[in-house]
């Protein structure tokens, strides 16, 4: 369901981060409640535009939109990052279409949050909605840190958004412990009674969860007869309080029935659901100044569910919540009665919520491998690889890929990418190791590049298809930990020796084709690999091979420096005599010495005519 309005909301808040965004605006803007809207990004893709008749709308960020025409693919996304892991946000969208293109013809289109569709959109879109637009909004939890908000192309129609916003709020709003972070509050009706449009963007009263608030007037059945406006005469306490913070000006006024008179409304909804109701009250009428003196039961769809006395409760001018859930609807409105006991009704506001259960995700290991292929093997806009890989389960996965739910109905996992003959030019990310469940990989006739990576080799692939690319390297081993049944390598430049794991496929029973490959070797149909030759280098034998020869290489090398160099050396240069031979060398040294002397001096005397006399003793 959504909403029929005109403006917008403002960008304050003391507890939230907040991103307001102008689809298809081109620079930052601040509007008349002193909102900053950022100019558009977070897009995957698409392009801009301009409502025909921008003096209707009073915003800047009413007039610009975004569209997604069908050359930017079916899916297209705004992803916003840096958000709080595990947090609760209230999103907002504001749709219009107002003849932009000139071709007179709304679109059809579906939206989803965080992979769960929340939003359908179906032409002919009603006049007053074309022209003017309206606002639809929710509540989700958002578990990884980025909101996925995803447009889907219905035949051909361009989806088409003009400004979205994400406030984050407390996470235990609207009772999230017993309805849980596994489902999607979607706004079927936010009514205030006794009084017009208010809230943020529409008027200056503030609400800290950005909600807006809408007259009940046009909800009321023609059951509700005598229904008087009353107002508070004074402040209404215990409002704007952890966790849901409704604001004062909820409860300062409300509707009575008047006399005996019942208060009854009817609001449409999807059948099959379940649906949260929310029922605001304050004993705002100073005449009710005890317990009991206004009592009355609420029955939603005929059935009695509880009995109120505002004033037993919380006493008076003090506000006083109530909550209901309807499971399975049955039928398209849902008919709320007041139905006095005592006295006459009173409401405050009213707020019905569909509880839409969270659709299954990709996990998340397996969202990092696919976005990683997209980048590297260039995935052009038109196939629309954007958001979750798999969800919504009510709409085909990415194109050319295939999913299931894992064992444990879980989540969702890829099984099987189909992307041949897509004029894809990048390579093979390595994450695609991540991928555990593939099944079958089909990427032929592209002109796809570099080594095929080590992870390649899921143990759950049985058909591989890299036929008539550019790959390079060698087949890596890790494939024939693979349950294969068909391998189609042919027509690349792989080299290297083929593993024999690989090629017994064929003789098992498979289909295996190597051909086209010139540097590929070792197995039949293939030349023999040079001795130590494997995966084009050296094998793990060729490597001890060459290693044991450097060992005996360098064995050979010390020792004929030892015969060439140490011995020679020992040959030139005599050995030290032993200490006892020194002492007599050294005596016979000295005789030799002085004998030399003495003769030297009778040569020189018999020189001169004097021969000395020797006389003895």
């Amino acid at each position: 369901m959504v909403l029929s309005l005109s403006l917008s909301l403002p960008l304050s808040s003391l507890l939230h981060k907040a991103f307001h965004i102008d689809c298809g605006g081109s620079t930052q803007s601040t509007d008349k409640f002193n909102t900053t809207w950022l100019a558009d990004e977070f897009f995957s893709a698409g392009a801009t535009g301009l409502v025909s008749e921008p003096l209707r709308f009073q915003n800047l960020h009413e007039k610009t939109v975004r569209f997604f025409p069908i050359s930017s693919g079916k899916k297209n996304c705004y992803t916003v990052p840096n958000l709080p892991i595990g947090s609760r946000f209230y999103i907002r969208t504001f749709t219009v279409y107002d003849n932009y293109d000139g071709k007179s013809h709304s679109p059809s289109f579906e939206v989803s949050v965080e992979g769960t569709l929340v939003f359908s959109w179906h032409s002919p879109w009603p006049e007053d909605i074309s022209r003017s637009g309206a606002y639809s909004d929710l509540i989700a939890f958002i578990s990884d840190g980025e909101a996925d908000i995803c447009f889907y192309s219905i035949a051909t129609d361009p989806p088409v958004i003009a400004s979205l916003e994400l406030v984050q709020i407390d996470a235990a709003a609207y009772d999230a412990a017993s309805i849980g972070n596994s489902s999607i509050l979607v706004n079927y009706g936010r009514l205030t009674s006794g009084s017009g449009q208010w809230g943020p963007g529409f008027s200056n009263d503030t609400d800290l969860f950005f909600r807006s608030w809408q007259s009940d007037a046009d909800f009321r059945s023609e059951n509700s007869v005598g229904i008087k406006s009353v107002s508070a005469v004074k402040k209404v306490i215990n409002t704007d309080r952890s966790p849901n913070f409704f604001p004062e000006k909820l409860y300062s006024t409300a509707v009575v029935a008047k006399g005996k008179g019942g208060l009854e409304y009817e609001l449409q909804v999807d059948a099959k659901m379940d649906y949260l109701l929310w029922f605001h009250f304050a004993e705002i009428d100073v005449s009710v100044n005890r317990a009991g003196k206004r009592v009355f039961d609420i029955v939603v769809n005929e059935i009695n569910v509880t009995r109120i006395d505002i004033y037993k409760e919380v006493g008076g001018f003090a506000a006083y919540d109530w909550h209901y859930v309807v499971k399975n609807l049955s039928d398209t409105i849902l008919s709320v009665k007041f139905v006095p006991v005592v006295g006459s009704p009173l409401i405050c506001g009213v707020e019905n919520y569909a509880i839409v259960p969270a659709d299954l995700k990709t996990i998340p290991d397996q969202v990092i491998a696919m976005r990683s292929l997209k980048e590297s093997l260039k995935v052009p806009d038109r196939m629309g690889w954007n958001g979750d890989p798999c969800a919504p389960t009510s709409w085909d996965a990415w194109e050319g890929v295939t999913c299931h739910t894992n064992k444990g109905e879980s989540a969702l996992v890829v099984s099987q990418i189909d992307l041949g003959s897509q004029g894809l030019k990048g390579y093979i990310s390595e994450e695609i190791s991540l991928l555990s469940n593939l099944v079958s990989l089909n990427l032929s006739s592209n002109t796809l590049g570099g080594t095929l990576p080590l992870g390649l080799g899921q143990k759950s692939l049985v058909k591989l298809d890299l036929s008539s690319n550019k790959f390079s390297g060698s087949i890596p081993e890790s494939l024939t930990s693979s349950k294969l049944q068909l391998v189609l390598l042919n027509d690349n430049s792989l080299e290297g020796q083929v593993p024999e794991e690989i090629y017994s496929i064929g003789v098992h029973g498979g289909a295996i084709d190597l051909s086209g490959n010139k540097g590929l070797c070792g197995v039949p149909s293939l030349p023999d690999c040079p001795l130590f030759w494997k995966n084009g280098g050296l094998s793990k034998n060729g490597k001890i091979a060459i290693g044991i020869s450097c060992l005996i290489f360098v064995c050979l090398l010390s020792l004929l420096i030892y015969i060439c160099c140490i011995r020679r050396g020992r040959n030139d240069y005599d050995f030290g005599l032993p200490h006892e031979l020194t002492s007599l060398a050294a005596k016979r040294n000295r005789y030799h010495r002085q004998k030399s002397l003495m003769t030297l001096e009778m040569e020189s005397q018999h020189a001169k005519g004097f021969i000395p006399s020797y006389s003895s003793n």
